[in-house]
């Protein structure tokens, strides 16, 4: 797709929009005065978890979609080219985390989260390849579990690994188009499924222990990373993971 001079109907596209991590980056890029397709299955995009300012709705456009399936993918990249909007860049956030002791890990929860991480990812940029051209960037949300040994996130940990590899591997088979692939791998973001969780003693203490930092991070701190990689201009910059984690990984911790 060449690039139009004139950058009035581009849209950036959000997917799990309605919240956590995906509401934040929606916010951050209307605030910047961006428009933003809000991708979520209920396709009411952040308003479904978070207050949204009129100013900032009215730079949101909804769409319905499930990551699990092509259909409704394809359905809701169609439903912004319908509107005339030219799909800038892609952001592919939506995921979900299950946790448990490895030796009973169940069957059905491995499915959702190879389905929902790997596959629902690998889906949405298949499918968002078409719409994307010179100048577009695509963002992945990995995660810091993919380079370190987190008990009973045996599975969660391989498809965020597997995202990373997505990332590179598109990275240069997408290269001849102009098309630059990010994979953005956070530490522990707090939200409102895990706010509780962060906040009890024992985790605070590990985190002080444990993290460079000694915190984790909110929504909006990663929100503003990935808005910036979309509006400065970093030509070089394709197929890497960057690590927004407190230095957690690296830490060996307070001695």
């Amino acid at each position: 797709m060449p690039e139009s001079p004139d950058s009035s109907s581009d849209i950036i596209a959000v997917t799990g929009a309605s919240r956590g991590l995906g509401a934040a980056i929606a916010l951050e890029l209307a605030g910047r005065g961006l428009t933003v397709g809000c991708l979520s299955r209920q396709g009411i995009g952040p308003a479904e978890t978070v207050a949204v300012p009129d100013e900032l709705a009215a730079r949101m456009v909804m769409a319905k979609c499930d990551i699990k399936d092509g259909d409704s993918i394809r359905a809701s990249l169609a439903a912004l080219s319908d509107q005339g909007y030219r799909l800038r860049h892609f952001i592919a956030n939506a995921g979900t985390h299950i946790a448990g002791p490895s030796h009973k890990f169940a069957d059905a929860d491995i499915a959702t989260l190879l389905d929902t991480n790997v596959a629902g990812t690998f889906s949405c940029l298949r499918e968002a390849y078409q719409y994307l051209g010179e100048g577009s960037v695509i963002v992945t949300i990995g995660s810091f579990y993919d380079r370190i040994g987190a008990p009973q996130n045996a599975i969660y940990a391989a498809s965020k690994a597997a995202i990373g590899a997505i990332a590179r591997t598109l990275a240069v088979e997408w290269a001849r188009d102009g098309i630059r692939v990010i994979n953005i791998a956070p530490g522990y973001i707090e939200t409102d499924l895990n706010k509780e969780f962060l906040e009890s003693d024992r985790v605070r203490e590990f985190f002080k222990r444990r993290v460079a930092l000694q915190r984790w991070a909110q929504p909006d701190e990663i929100a503003r990373l990935i808005a910036a990689l979309l509006q400065d201009d970093h030509p070089l910059l394709s197929g890497e993971t960057i690590y927004l984690d407190g230095g957690h990984a690296i830490t060996h911790g307070r001695i």
